[in-house]
């Protein structure tokens, strides 16, 4: 339900709708986060606490379809909700076990608060009321709290609080993972420190991480600490405290319990436990930890926050602000000093065990226009991994460095061998490993890093050999075709997925399918960035780094040859082939499917559950060939394709669009957002409408029960993106920052802030005017441009631009007066 542009509010209790609650009520802040479950309640079917460490992972082994498979998690640590009551010795509340007279709860996006409030009767007829406010600190990474305000509101008598840490949880938050190993944690050491003060440590089975949880508890009456006897129990893994005290009906009392939480990969500790005491000891009350939150969460809105004016504004921008909110929890300023990637769902949930894949694709182009120095650090996690990602090549039997599709502790391959078809019950083979375009994804992150913040050292240090060593497993990986003077990548997987071999191929072999367009274009470009780079570089550091990578002349000079000759397959008229033979398979029976399954998004479970394959048909789960047009600006294809010697005509972007996007089942939470953006410009009203569904991904859950597991932040982040530079058409180039508007006929104006190159601009925009003003910092000018009108902008100053009107812009466009932009697209499509 929504109030304002600010809160996400549930009115009423829907226990099939509390795992999705659960994690879009979410709260963290980068060091961990802690699932909106309540505080009286266990992992029971219906409710999932969760708390999650970034970057603690886990390996387990487990026995599965005959096979030993070891699997690496994100932990579930232990749980430091566990909050109830009891009255007159009587049974304790559980929000499943009595009558609820009325349920509200809030997600506060602009203070990062969530508040419940209900009121109940129990099955004596007693009336009471809760309302709870929680928070993660956003001010001091180690802490979170709840404040709760109880109160008797026809009854008086003796009320037991009961406040616990419960260290027997489990992974049992996915259930196809079920069936797998699910205790990473070891018998916790439990202790009581004080009068109200509760320690739990423990650690990890195989990676040894040390977590330790020390909790508060302590209740007050009109701003005194009430008198009240304890009584501390230990039973197996979990410690529990109990608190007695007496209530008067109408007269509420506010119950406090503040949590620490270390671990051993902290920095400036001694040991885990002493720190969580520490900081707990100089934790103060609940208020002050929340106005030291709020002023946190202030200052974040006031960089990140986007603005928007139009019929369908306050809806819209409390979904973006819903992602942002999430977006800033999994990745924050507490986020730069520690070793830790961005995951594809988040801090929130275990669905893919917490792994990082490529979404930082589309998360990274919000960071480094607002907080350059987090994108930093997160492209520091991938450096630090360099070294495992050439042991990988050199197995592969290829020089350079070839990173895992999915990444967790050390930057080996996690992706799991077999994978469970929850439609057929079988564990099947699972080749995602082959999904090499992740190094092409990670270079093109490293460069579009550097375009938004001319960070000079990271590239020297750290960037350029990372891209370096990408080109170099690229060149390698590529094989010349003496018969078609063309070189080849084979055996791979485009970010389509549902394609893991040709139709005839054995299936446990999965061996992929040859010369993926998206992966071999994005090779191709991989190859020519990698000579501006050594041309970037100062003259000794170039030759310390060729020196110590044994990078010479011939083998540059080998890249630019692959550059130029990758192959890249057509079909039809002037279709970019998905891949080599895509062309010749089996058009699908989109229709009859739909009319049989209805939801038809997830086509590969469908299909192998009826004992066939996607391999044999013309689908898609996502796009693949239209990330190329998502990725880049018409001109820049343009020349690459020149460059590689094939056609890109004005009518390749929109040709390439209507074909693939009636073959594509939308089977991720990532299509619906890469449609809309190249749609963006040629069907406006269409590209609206996937751009809304993709706002929706989570918050209505779409895909049907994959939210509750874990959110996907990398469609979070590019549906704000999609606003931030494909609305405003942003590109940066040739170091100069190009604007474009483009504004959905729903939006009226669009407001935001960003962060280029050490200057501060608050741009607007409408259907007439850019407007964009620098902030008074001492700094270098930068180049703005609009459709080849150049200013230059110094600190404090400020320029507009007139925009030409929608229709002018397209007959501009018409006539080849300019190429299209990224964004350029077709008419609609014979339906999606």
């Amino acid at each position: 339900m929504i109030t304002d542009a600010w809160s996400l509010v549930y009115e009423g209790y829907a226990p099939g709708q509390e795992g999705l609650r659960e994690a879009l009520c979410t709260l963290g802040n980068g060091y961990f986060a802690t699932r909106g479950a309540a505080p009286d309640v266990s992992a029971d079917g219906v409710h999932y606490p969760g708390t999650y460490l970034a970057g603690g992972y886990n390996r387990l082994t487990s026995e599965v379809a005959g096979r030993r498979v070891e699997n690496e998690d994100l932990v579930n640590l232990p749980n430091w909700l566990p909050l109830t009551f009891s009255i007159d010795g009587g049974a304790w509340f559980r929000l499943d076990e009595v009558e609820l007279l009325s349920y509200r709860q809030e997600l506060d996006l602009r203070r990062g608060l969530l508040h419940r409030d209900l009121r109940f009767r129990d099955a004596e007829g007693r009336t009471t009321r809760w309302r709870e406010r929680r928070i993660v600190s956003m001010a001091e990474p180690h802490l979170a709290g709840l404040g709760v305000q109880i109160e008797a509101e026809d009854w008086s008598g003796r009320l037991t609080l009961r406040a616990a840490l419960d260290g027997g949880v489990a992974n049992r938050g996915v259930a196809r993972y079920r069936d797998l190993a699910d205790r990473h944690l070891e018998m916790p050491e439990l202790q009581q420190r004080g009068a109200d003060t509760l320690l739990l440590r423990c650690r990890t089975s195989q990676s040894r991480l040390a977590v330790a949880l020390a909790a508060r508890t302590r209740i007050y009456r009109e701003g005194g600490e009430v008198e009240a006897s304890r009584d501390t129990h230990t039973g197996g893994p979990q410690i529990a405290q109990e608190i007695r005290c007496e209530v008067q009906a109408g007269s509420p009392i506010e119950v406090e319990k503040i949590v620490a939480l270390h671990s051993s990969r902290d920095w400036a500790i001694s040991e885990p436990g002493l720190a969580a005491l520490r900081t707990l000891g100089q934790a103060g009350r609940f208020d002050a930890l929340l106005a030291a939150h709020e002023l946190a969460w202030k200052h974040l809105w006031q960089i990140c926050d986007i603005e928007l004016d139009g019929d369908a504004a306050p809806d819209t921008e409390l979904k973006l602000r819903v992602h942002m909110f999430h977006l800033l929890q999994t990745a924050s300023e507490h986020t730069i000093d520690l070793d830790a990637g961005i995951p594809a769902r988040g801090w929130h949930g275990e669905a893919y065990r917490g792994h990082i894949f490529w979404d930082e694709l589309f998360i990274f182009p919000f960071l480094s226009l607002r907080i350059p120095m987090l994108t930093r650090a997160l492209l520091r996690y991938r450096h630090r991994r360099l070294p495992e990602a050439r042991r990988a090549a050199r197995e592969a039997g290829c020089p350079g460095a070839m990173y895992p599709w999915q990444s967790g502790s050390d930057g080996r391959e996690e992706t799991q061998r077999l994978h469970l078809n929850p439609e057929s019950g079988r564990w099947l083979p699972d080749s995602t490993h082959r999904q090499r375009h992740i190094n092409a994804a990670i270079a093109y992150n490293v460069w579009q890093y550097y375009q938004a913040s001319n960070d000079r050292e990271f590239l020297y240090f750290y960037g350029a050999e990372m891209l370096l060593e990408i080109a170099r497993y690229w060149a390698s990986a590529a094989a010349c075709n003496p018969a078609l003077d063309r070189y080849e990548i084979k055996g791979v997987m485009g970010p389509d997925e549902y394609h893991t071999a040709y139709p005839d191929a054995d299936p446990e072999a999965a061996g992929g399918i040859d010369n993926n367009a998206y992966t071999n274009v994005m090779a191709a470009w991989v190859l020519t960035r990698a000579r501006d780079v050594i041309e970037l570089l100062p003259g000794m550091r170039r030759a310390q780094l060729c020196e110590r990578m044994g990078l010479g002349a011939e083998e540059i000079k080998h890249w630019q040859e692959v550059g130029r000759k990758l192959r890249v397959p057509f079909h039809g008229e002037g279709i970019i082939s998905q891949f080599e033979g895509y062309g010749d398979l089996e058009e699908f029976d989109w229709e009859g499917y739909r009319g049989r399954y209805g939801d038809i998004h997830r086509l590969d479970r469908i299909l192998e559950a009826e004992g066939d394959t996607p391999n044999r048909y013309k689908v898609s789960k996502q796009a693949d060939v239209l990330m190329l047009f998502y990725l880049f600006p018409a001109e820049e294809l343009a020349l690459l394709f020149e460059q590689l010697g094939y056609p890109f005509d004005h009518g390749t972007i929109p040709r390439n669009v209507d074909y693939y996007l009636a073959r594509t089942s939308h089977g991720s939470t990532l299509s619906q957002l890469v449609h809309s953006w190249v749609l963006a410009r040629s069907d406006r009203p269409r590209s609206w409408h996937l751009f809304l569904r993709a706002l929706d991904s989570d918050i209505a859950d779409i895909q049907g029960g994959t939210t509750p597991e874990g959110i996907h932040v990398g469609a979070m982040a590019g549906t704000v993106d999609l606003v931030q530079r494909c609305y405003l058409g942003i590109d940066m180039r040739a170091n100069v920052l190009h604007f474009d508007p483009a504004l959905p006929a729903d939006l009226r104006r669009v407001k935001t802030r960003l962060h280029y190159r050490r200057q501060t601009l608050d741009v607007e925009a409408d259907h007439d005017v850019l407007r964009i003003r620098s902030g008074a910092f001492t700094t270098t000018p930068i180049t703005l441009a609009y459709r080849g009108h150049y200013r230059e902008l110094a600190p404090g100053d400020t320029c507009e631009f007139r925009l030409l009107r929608p229709e002018a812009r397209d007959r501009d466009e018409n006539r080849g007066r300019r190429p299209p932009p990224a964004d350029a697209a077709a008419p609609k499509g014979p339906g999606s």
